[in-house]
């Protein structure tokens, strides 16, 4: 019976092995998905947000086109009163006088599209970018913490939470983007194409 049970024992902790293994690899899945799902979300944010510029962009543009047309139209009408010489003058200093009007209203109107172009910068760089750029600047690992706090000090407008941060670094780590490493309970992060760190110093070197 001794035999049977430690035969019985250690299935069970080889089953429980592969559960634990099941449910890691589970876990770093979810992450992965929620990282590139973080990012497909500001993606689509900053889409839309060019796409309500480019609209309101382009109502302002075709607005000044229509009295335009809506006076050529309308001045032909008069040359076809018949009127003596002296009044068919006065109509044609009339006529000249009314698309001089048309230009500048359709000049005063071209301005407003001035107005509306200073919101396209709210169409910045994704959190994948700044991500990406910090990295590649760093010449030591950063954890996620100390990356949502530079991000934070950098963009003080922008909310970056330190739980979208780790999502987005972990797809990065899942793309082989970055590089992930461990000490102790910590796990911090480096860029995965560190080229970039010796070209740095040599301008640096030649200005000295």
């Amino acid at each position: 019976m001794s035999d049977v049970q430690t035969q019985s024992a250690g299935v069970q902790a080889q089953y429980a092995a592969r559960v634990a293994a099941d449910l890691e690899t589970n876990s770093k899945e979810q992450e992965r998905i929620g990282a590139e799902v973080a990012a497909l979300q500001e993606q689509l944010q900053a889409l839309e947000n060019d796409q309500a510029v480019l609209l309101s962009m382009q109502q302002a543009l075709g607005s000044p086109g229509a009295p335009a047309t809506a006076a050529k139209k309308a001045a032909p009408r008069k040359k076809s009163v018949p009127a003596p010489r002296a009044s068919a003058n006065n109509a044609r200093a009339t006529q000249s006088k009314k698309p001089a009007a048309s230009k500048s209203t359709a000049t005063t109107a071209k301005p407003k599209p001035s107005a509306k172009q200073p919101a396209a910068p709210k169409a910045g760089p994704t959190l994948v970018e700044l991500i990406d750029n910090h990295l590649g600047q760093q010449h030591e690992p950063r954890s996620a913490a100390e990356i949502t706090t530079a991000l934070a000090q950098a963009l003080p407008d922008r909310t970056i939470k330190t739980t979208v941060v780790r999502t987005t670094v972990e797809g990065l780590v899942a793309k082989g983007r970055v590089q992930r490493t461990k000490q102790g309970s910590s796990v911090f992060y480096t860029a995965a194409t560190p080229a970039e760190q010796p070209a740095s110093p040599q301008p640096e070197t030649s200005t000295s």
